[in-house]
């Protein structure tokens, strides 16, 4: 047993017992609530639909499709009450460069990883571009997610210097001397005709998407300078302001949170003070947002890293004024802590734990108002996925074979997400929770760790517990009047997928490895 667990060397059992589990010996310490300590107003919860929804947009079986847009969007419940979906309140489309309408000449080795553009060379717009990107934005909408955000990761092939999506090296923004004005007017005038709330003009400006020694590129995707960010916040703020749209624009995307206080590759890191700060600083740009991205990648190895990157970057933003934090983009990408790996595909519950982890630590420390996955539909061998598509014959080896037609496949990444996703919506407030005689953040991460979300007009309070231990966890809570005396929970575990129960009792029960939601009534 964990001597984290043995509080005075005593197990308690727990005084109350959630129906149909029998009691059993558990470990507790005291959750303290202050209501009247407020940190940050939720914003939203998203994912993107890079760059599958291309093709699974474009399938046949409106079955299928509907059923996976009901996975990431639907707010509804199912007759046992476990809910439909994840309920996210933004969605991410990609705003494509044309490398697909290049074919093989777009040097992209995956089909996969091109996308259309609306645009073509001679300036025109072809609004039936992106069919399938269109087909999820509309799901999404159907549903009820309440934002929408439009992404660039390169300017049209058309303007850039090389004529592909992909850099040709250096470290600077890959567009054409003097076509500032022609991209920002081709991003402002997407953005319109789909009526997006939020623009994200440049994705992970830190690294140089270039090709490889075989002249291949993995994906559309170019760096840029500081100072290039600028140009095009400046640029877009103009241009937005001048034709009178009403999308806003959100700056960084930075390639790893450490990036945005630290020096990354030259002119490309220490973005707080570079972008923040000086008289040509995102301060005060009309239908720009004092709003700073960043992507939670390479920095949650190990757990003191995870907490005290987290700690950092904070701090930073405190020393620039403060600008709201989003964490924009999060999938599981190569060899984390020799614990998880991106390859070959993993959907349990280990997986979906750290996911959780990663989540509450960036809302907890960092305080983000929003959280935003990567590939919301991922056909790869891969872990970095909501909702997996396998082939027709339910092979994912070859992702090509699920380009017209698959089989839908859930994980547990999805629906731990979805115990914060579902429950904890756009304008609520975190407040402050304490683990009496567990407060080290670091300790937690390896542990147990809660959270806790008000709605203030009508009085609702959702607490969120990671119990990343094969034990069952109780924790009594103090500083809250609960009204009646019950919560409503919903469990991720090995066997459940958002399970609805009701606790009575005013201490709140994780199962072993299990992510779980409370919702309750304060008095």
């Amino acid at each position: 047993m964990n001597k984290l667990f043995l509080y005075g060397a005593t197990l308690l059992l727990c005084c109350t017992q959630r129906s149909g589990t029998p009691d059993v010996p558990v470990p507790q310490t005291k959750v303290v609530v202050d209501l009247s300590r407020e940190f940050q107003t939720i914003h939203s919860f998203g994912a993107s639909d890079c760059w599958s929804a291309k093709f699974v947009g474009e399938w046949e079986d409106e079955t299928k499709k509907n059923h996976i847009a009901d996975l990431l969007f639907s707010q509804d419940t199912l007759t046992n009450g476990q809910p439909k979906g994840i309920g996210l309140s933004l969605w991410r489309m990609n705003i494509g460069a044309g490398s697909y309408e290049q074919g093989e000449a777009s040097d992209i080795k995956d089909p996969w990883r091109r996308e259309e553009c609306f645009q073509d060379a001679k300036g025109q717009y072809d609004w039936t571009k992106q069919a399938g990107s269109q087909w999820f934005l509309r799901a999404a909408k159907q549903r009820g997610v309440r934002y929408t955000l439009g992404f660039s990761i390169s300017p049209p092939v058309h303007m850039t210097v090389n004529g592909k999506a992909f850099s040709p090296g250096g470290g600077s923004l890959n567009l054409k001397p003097g076509l500032m004005p022609a991209f920002a007017d081709f991003l402002t005038k997407v953005s319109e005709h789909f009526g997006f709330d939020y623009l994200s003009p440049l994705n992970e400006p830190q690294w140089d998407w270039k090709a490889g020694k075989n002249g291949k590129a993995n994906q559309e995707g170019t760096p840029a300078q500081n100072s290039e960010i600028l140009d095009v916040a400046r640029a877009l703020s103009k241009t937005l302001s001048t034709q009178n749209v009403n999308t806003t624009v959100v700056n960084g995307e930075t390639a790893q949170l450490n990036f945005l206080y630290e020096r990354a590759e030259s002119g490309r890191g220490d973005q707080m003070k570079q972008l923040y700060t000086g008289s040509n600083s995102l301060h005060d740009l009309p239908k720009v947002e004092n709003i700073l991205a960043f992507h939670s990648y390479f920095t949650t190895c190990d757990d003191a890293n995870l907490v005290n990157t987290r700690r950092a970057a904070i701090q930073a933003a405190k020393s620039v004024d403060s600008p709201e934090l989003w964490q924009s983009e999060f999938g599981i990408l190569g060899n984390i802590c020799d614990q998880y790996n991106g390859y070959p595909r993993n959907t349990g519950i280990d997986y979906g734990l750290y996911v959780a982890k990663v989540i509450h630590n960036d809302l907890t420390i960092t305080n983000v108002s929003s959280w935003q996955w990567w590939l919301a539909i991922n056909p790869y061998d891969y872990s970095d996925g909501l909702v997996y598509i396998n082939g027709p014959d339910g092979q994912f080896k070859n992702h090509d074979n699920a380009r017209m037609s698959g089989n839908v496949v859930e994980s547990k990444q999805l629906w731990s997400f979805g115990n914060f996703s579902r429950f904890v919506r756009p304008g609520m407030k975190r407040v402050n929770v304490q683990l009496k005689d567990h407060p080290d953040p670091i300790a937690q991460a390896g542990t147990y760790m809660v959270s806790a979300y008000k709605e203030e007009a009508s009085r609702k309070i959702v607490f969120i517990g990671v119990n990343m231990t094969e034990q069952a966890v109780a924790l009594p809570l103090s500083g809250l009047s609960l009204k009646n005396q019950t919560f409503t929970t919903y469990t991720t575990s090995r066997e459940k997928n958002l399970a609805k129960d009701t606790l009575s009792g005013n201490t709140l029960q994780m199962e072993p490895k299990s992510v779980t939601t409370f919702v309750g009534h304060y008095n």
